[in-house]
């Protein structure tokens, strides 16, 4: 994301002109722009025309430079476009003050960005957004018999850049129709400069035949990048239709990614996830234990690591022994 700017101070106003590089750049604006914030950019507005006697003369789109007050910010990951909402704010022959209108940011086309105050995360994310470590790092592609997504994963954002897709017949010449157009999404997608990992997974033996498609290929019309970094493009086997998150959550996929950022990321989650997981049970089993109490029952908390502990888990981990018979137990479905 290219940035010109005076210098914005910490809780003053002020404006700059930014210009987003790339699909991922546009998460950052997202995060960036505000309510209230005022945004000026190009963008087309259809005119109409009339003859001299009010008649209708048809209507023609036109360029101009419009200023808005933001509303409302749009995101789809999966678009290239960020719609911002907002009313008109600036004269314009074409557009009234007050008007609302939707400007479309997108990549390689510049608009200001004016904030009545530049609080501390606003500045910190115009940094991330001029740091090139936050560009994703991480290509991932799953397949299985003619079907294949490639997918980016970043430090922000995880993009589905392509869904190849070929259910014409399996024989041999279709199979390398479909590997052709995978190629062609590597290649269109996957920029080796920045992406430290390619990870090719599928079940049975896709993975492998596409990754000595890729590497014959590259060889044949000369894409020395992608056979310099061959080793950078490992195959991992798969259950049939896995989708990215249970993919990135197999310990073997994180062992071969874990030189990458989203790895880290990917990594810290599993953590928290793991924790909230832990503290949710053991909240469950300490109002368990109160209301046990609470009807005059009693209640033992075992140690995993005590025998009896280790005995009771090998039986779901909780068990009780009841004042009354439940002569009906065997026939009760959970």
């Amino acid at each position: 994301m290219k940035l010109f700017a005076k210098k914005i101070d910490i809780n003053q106003p002020g404006t700059v002109k930014i210009t987003p590089e790339e699909p991922d750049d546009l998460w950052v604006v997202y995060n960036l722009i505000s309510p209230g914030d005022a945004v000026v950019t190009d963008t087309t507005r259809k005119v109409s025309h009339t003859t001299a006697s009010g008649k209708g003369k048809g209507s023609t789109r036109v360029t101009i430079k419009l200023e808005i007050r933001i509303t409302d910010v749009d995101y789809e990951k999966d678009s290239s476009i960020l719609p911002v909402k907002g009313r008109n704010v600036s004269q314009n022959e074409h557009v009234v003050v007050g008007a609302f209108h939707t400007l479309e940011l997108e990549p390689n086309k510049q608009f200001d960005l004016t904030k009545k105050v530049w609080d501390s995360n606003s500045i910190d994310a115009l940094r991330e957004g001029r740091d090139k470590s936050s560009v994703a790092d991480l290509a991932v592609i799953l397949m299985q018999q003619n079907l294949a997504r490639l997918y980016l994963v970043g430090g922000k954002t995880t993009k589905l850049c392509e869904n190849v897709e070929d259910f014409s017949t399996s024989n041999k010449k279709d199979s390398n129709k479909f590997f052709e157009n995978v190629f062609r999404a590597f290649v269109k997608h996957v920029d080796l400069d920045a992406v430290k990992c390619v990870v090719i997974g599928s079940p049975g033996t896709i993975k492998d035949e596409f990754r000595g498609y890729l590497l014959t290929e590259s060889q044949k019309l000369k894409i020395k990048r992608i056979e310099e970094n061959k080793s950078r493009i490992p195959v991992m086997g798969t259950a049939k239709n896995v989708s990215l998150e249970g993919f990135l959550k197999d310990n073997a996929v994180m062992n071969l990614i874990k030189g990458t950022k989203a790895a880290m990321e990917i990594r810290a989650y599993n953590e928290f996830s793991d924790m909230l997981s832990k503290v949710e049970t053991r909240q469950k089993y300490i109002e368990l234990v109160k209301s046990v109490k609470n009807v005059g029952g009693k209640a033992f908390v075992y140690s995993s690591k005590h025998v009896s502990g280790e005995q009771l888990a090998t039986l779901t981990g909780i068990a009780a022994i009841l004042r009354f018979p439940l002569p009906h137990l065997d026939d009760m479905v959970v």
